[in-house]
């Protein structure tokens, strides 16, 4: 999953950041809101993460301006300001959620997965609560997969592709498909990202992943998962 930070004090900034690579999200940051938002325009992230009181655009403004276009994405508001008033403010603008400064990181590890499984029940379709795939049974609204004993934590992006390719078992899944799944807009992201997502979702799940049984690659077409 792909966060954007928008946060202009650099020690929290560079904090968050470290915290959350370590759980393997790919972070976006800004040190404005004027930034942010074209950040947010130009590499289409999955969450956001939006500091209030920031210079060139407060994250009201940019919080406002993302969900003229967007009402899904997840935003939360991490801000110094922790009155009741300011609360209300950042939940009528459409925030999901609101932490008030200081804060542990844990706890912003914890509500980022509450949301994005609540976001992601929402959006998810065909699977109810779990489906096979392979010797792996995937929960997408845990984000995970298991197998046997063993957990497999998975990015909302990943539990999107595998739901893809498992919808269409046994047949060739284009690039295309995947990107309109996983990406669920008409961007098309660089062309390597696919391949990208595919190869760290490989290591996660494949008993090998230099001998792939599970996702097989199509050269010039795609991906298949061949159900036995």
């Amino acid at each position: 999953m792909k966060i954007l930070i928008a946060e202009d004090d650099l020690n929290i900034r560079l904090g968050l950041e470290k915290a959350l690579a370590r759980e393997g999200y790919t972070l976006i940051t800004a040190e404005n809101g004027k930034v942010a938002l074209e950040k947010y325009q130009q590499q289409k992230p999955d969450f956001i993460i939006l500091d209030i009181m920031m210079p060139e655009l407060d994250g009201y403004s940019v919080c406002r301006e993302i969900r003229k276009h967007n009402d899904h994405i997840p935003i939360i508001f991490l801000s110094a300001k922790d009155e009741e008033i300011d609360r209300v403010v950042g939940l009528e603008l459409g925030a999901d959620d609101y932490i008030s400064k200081p804060f542990g990181i844990h706890e912003i590890r914890a509500r980022i997965k509450t949301i994005a499984r609540r976001c992601l029940r929402n959006t998810t379709e065909k699977t109810d609560n779990h489906f096979p795939f392979g010797d792996l049974i995937v929960y997408p609204n845990e984000l995970c997969a298991t197998r046997g004993e063993q957990r497999l934590e998975l990015s909302l992006r990943e539990i999107k592709i595998l739901e893809c390719l498992y919808t269409y078992r046994n047949q060739v899944v284009t690039r295309d498909m995947l990107f309109n799944a996983a990406w669920g807009y008409e961007h098309i992201p660089n062309s390597r990202t696919l391949d990208q997502h595919i190869s760290h979702l490989r290591k996660t799940i494949e008993l090998d992943a230099n001998n792939p049984q599970l996702i097989k690659t199509v050269h010039g077409m795609g991906y298949r998962y061949q159900k036995n």
